[in-house]
Parts: C-alpha cells; sequence; structure tokens
C-alpha cells in the first residue's frame, strides 16, 4: 500500500512549522567550525558529523557515520514504501577555512542575521543545504511518500578524495532513483536554477630555476635571468592579448541560453572601478563553458626585506577550470606542454599535479526534472526555474554519473549570487533558504506519483 501524499497546501503549512526549529538547529551546525584542510582540528569534523547524525536520527533514518580514509561522512536510510522510488539528498558538513579573520564584519562561526542574510563560514556552503534536506524529511514526518538516502560528506571543501571509496564501499546502500544534490547556487534572488553543467578543475604548480644560489642584482643583474622574471613572463604566455586562455588543447565551446548583465557580474565580483572583464564572448560561455586560468599564487621573497639579490627558484599555483566536454589528463598535458614550450631563456621548468576533477553536463530532460521545475516555481511564486551552468567544479557528480547511470540527479542550492561562500561575509538569504526548504518538500511529493516511472513500452521502473 503506498503512503498518501499530504497537498501542496498541507506542506507548505508543514514547512511554515518546521521553519523556526530548522534555523535554530542550522544555526546549531554553524557554530561547528569543520574544516577538513590539513593543519586544523579535525575532531571539529567529527563533531560535526555527529550533529548532523543526530538530526538524521531525529527524522526517523537508520544512521551511520562512516569513513573511507578519510573524513568522516553520514549515511542515513529510510526504506521507500512499496512501489515508490528512492532518493538520494547530497550535502557536505565540512566548511572552507575562513581566511583573514580582520575581514569579517562577525566571528564567522557566531551566525548573525542582518538585513535578511544569516552571515557565518558554512551559513550557505554548504550547512543550509543539509538543513534543506532535514527540512522536507521534517515537512513529511511519518508520512514520507519515497525512500530516502541522507548522504553528508565530511571533506567536500578538500577535495572528496575519500568520496569515490565512500561510493564504492556502501554502494548497495546509496543506490537511487534520484539524486539531489545541494550545493550550487539560484539564478538570483527571486528566482531558481537548476545545474545542468559545471565545469572541471586542475590545480598543479609550476617552478622555475634559472640560478643554484642567489647572487648579487648588481654584479650579475644583465646577462644573468632571475627566476622571478622568468616565472613573470611564463604565466603571461597563458592568456593572449584580451585575455583569452592561450593554452592550445584546452576544449570549449559557445551558446549558453542565458547572459548576465555586465553590471550585475561586476557588482557580484567586485570589481574596482576600470577594470575590464577578461576573454570573449557572452559572460556565461566565459563562466561556464569555456576554460580559465588564474594563478592562485607564488612563493618568492617577501618585498619587505628582500635583499639586492637575483631570486634563483620561484613557483606559482595554476587553478586551470576545464569546460564541459574535456578531459583532466589530456588538459593537464596540454598545459604542461604550453609551460614547457614557453619558458624563457632556457629556464629549468617542473610542473607537478596537485589535484584535478572531471568536469559534467547534466541531460536535465524527462519527466524527474519536468517535475523539479514545476516544484521550483512553486516555491518561488511562479518564477520558473533556469537552468544554468557553473564555473566552478563539483567533480564527483562526474562519479555519482558513472555509478549510477540510470539515476535523474538534480543539482540544486540554496546559494544566491551574492552568497559569498568561500570568502570573507559568507551569507545566506533566509527568504531563499525557505523556498529552497520548500521547493525539496515540493519535489519529494512530486517524485513519488508512480506516473512520473511509466516507460513509453508500457512497464514500470
Amino acid at each position: 500500500m503506498t503512503t498518501a501524499i499530504p497537498t501542496e497546501a498541507d506542506l507548505r503549512a508543514a514547512i511554515a512549522r518546521e521553519l523556526p526549529g530548522v534555523r535554530a538547529d542550522l544555526d546549531r551546525l554553524i557554530r561547528i567550525p569543520g574544516i577538513a584542510f590539513d593543519g586544523f582540528d579535525h575532531s571539529q569534523v567529527q563533531r560535526s558529523a555527529e550533529a548532523v547524525a543526530e538530526l538524521a536520527r531525529g527524522c526517523g533514518l537508520d544512521v551511520q557515520v562512516v569513513r573511507s580514509g578519510g573524513q568522516p561522512a553520514v549515511i542515513g536510510r529510510r526504506a521507500a514504501p512499496p512501489g515508490a522510488p528512492t532518493v538520494l539528498l547530497y550535502a557536505h558538513h565540512d566548511v572552507q577555512p575562513v581566511g583573514d579573520l580582520s575581514r569579517w564584519h562577525s566571528d564567522p562561526f557566531e551566525p548573525v542575521e542582518r538585513d535578511g542574510r544569516l552571515y557565518a563560514r558554512g551559513a550557505a556552503d554548504d550547512k543550509a543545504g543539509i538543513m534543506a534536506h532535514i527540512a522536507a524529511l521534517r515537512a513529511f514526518g511519518d508520512a514520507l511518500p519515497v525512500g530516502v538516502v541522507l548522504f553528508v560528506e565530511g571533506e567536500e571543501e578538500y577535495g572528496s578524495d575519500s568520496l569515490p571509496g565512500l561510493l564504492t564501499r556502501y554502494r548497495d546502500e546509496l543506490a537511487a532513483d534520484v539524486i539531489v544534490i545541494a550545493d550550487s547556487i539560484n539564478w538570483e534572488v527571486g528566482v531558481p536554477a537548476l545545474t545542468t553543467s559545471l565545469r572541471g578543475l586542475i590545480n598543479c604548480f609550476v617552478a622555475v630555476r634559472t640560478l643554484d644560489k642567489a647572487v648579487h642584482s648588481g654584479m650579475f643583474g644583465g646577462p644573468v635571468p632571475d627566476a622571478l622574471t622568468v616565472l613573470c613572463r611564463l604565466l603571461a604566455t597563458l592568456h593572449d592579448e584580451v585575455g583569452d586562455v592561450a593554452v592550445s588543447g584546452l576544449v570549449g565551446r559557445t551558446g549558453a541560453a542565458v547572459d548576465l548583465p555586465p553590471r550585475r557580474l561586476r557588482d557580484e565580483a567586485g570589481m574596482v572601478d576600470g577594470v575590464q572583464f577578461t576573454g570573449t564572448g557572452a559572460l556565461t560561455d566565459r563562466l561556464w563553458t569555456k576554460p580559465a586560468l588564474a594563478v592562485l599564487g607564488i612563493d618568492a621573497p617577501a618585498t619587505d626585506g628582500a635583499p639586492n639579490a637575483l631570486v634563483p627558484a620561484a613557483r606559482a599555483k595554476l587553478s586551470l577550470r576545464l569546460a564541459p566536454g574535456d578531459d583532466p589528463a589530456t588538459a593537464y598535458a596540454a598545459l604542461t606542454a604550453h609551460l614547457h614550450k614557453h619558458a624563457p631563456w632556457g629556464a629549468q621548468v617542473e610542473v607537478s599535479l596537485e589535484s584535478d576533477g572531471e568536469p559534467c553536463v547534466i541531460d536535465a530532460s524527462g519527466p524527474v526534472f519536468d517535475a523539479a521545475r514545476t516544484a521550483f516555481a512553486a516555491a518561488w511564486d511562479g518564477a520558473a526555474p533556469v537552468d544554468i551552468g557553473v564555473g566552478g567544479s563539483i567533480p564527483f557528480i562526474a562519479t555519482f554519473q558513472e555509478m549510477f547511470p540510470s539515476a535523474a540527479i538534480l543539482v540544486t542550492g540554496v546559494e544566491d549570487p551574492y552568497a559569498g561562500a568561500h570568502g570573507p561575509n559568507e551569507s545566506l538569504h533566509l527568504g531563499e533558504f525557505a523556498r529552497a526548504c520548500l521547493a525539496e518538500t515540493l519535489l519529494l511529493a512530486a517524485v513519488a506519483d508512480p506516473a512520473i516511472w511509466l516507460r513509453d513500452v508500457g512497464g514500470v521502473r
């Protein structure tokens, strides 16, 4: 016997009832500084996982806190009613380091509400994603019409190195018909989005050497090149005069369905007056479907106290975002070849890989996606969701696609363009959070409809 599905009015009322408690639990989660990066107190990541596990048990799920060589993740399960599908709800409980504390307007691990936004590290990325899942489960209570797997990872911000092992070890427990990944962004405040493509990622180091030791800049400067000048000239070859990536062999395409107003992008990025955009083509193509290459850092003597000496060696960290359809191994080979080819004055060059991740494209067609769009439009008071790409990377989505090829993967999120994830003063728009909670609740009700799973051949799921 199938579970009776509550009406939309019932679910709206249930979310309104649950939101105060959801907000209180979100505040408690935020106060746990669970940072999976090396050098931080990983007992806080364990504490964060236990807090999520407690929330999941409160929703009637059978819960495990699990590891696969990395930080703890949480898996909670509740079996599907007969004939109903199973939905995997993904989020992550770890957060980014806070960076320069002087740039925060309040304690990053003490949530503060200002002008309808909740400011704290992890408020948007991704503890609100966890609580959107919890809100939906609480709204249904014992009347949950689908099976649920709640999967909350503990090292997404640190690269998800242990995730493939977790997916392999717990594949049967994680198997689902629909996967909802609440770790992306909406188009703007008041307009929801489904993310249908994400760029891949290569982080690597390039080191140059010209001397076996530092030497006097006056006695040797002129004919003897210093490593910093070499590195600067080498890095300058990565882009052409207008700012397009100049590394041959990388994939890129055009044709994004929507574009950003330039002023909006300038405001969102915080570009200072006079700075121009780099590259060519639609802004959304430059952000979503073309490669991007940035210098993240340089190892070199600090300017304060630097001696009058030619620097013998220098190193930079590069971040290459790969367009959907590119291959990390091929792209890394192309970047390495470019750096060796363009090294000036015969300088020694060494390139080393730090990490990489696959780009992905999601075919967002079919009845599950139609149901999601309907649910999101209802939650956002009739605003139709926009299909978007994202310039950032969630490499494990490609892993989900490979391991669960028949599952419909919905990439949703609680962030908006002003959330400031990864930066100082990260924030969550509380109105958008309420809509995201309602949207997920309506989605779970919608995918419970047996008609979604009927096939053209007359069979069933």
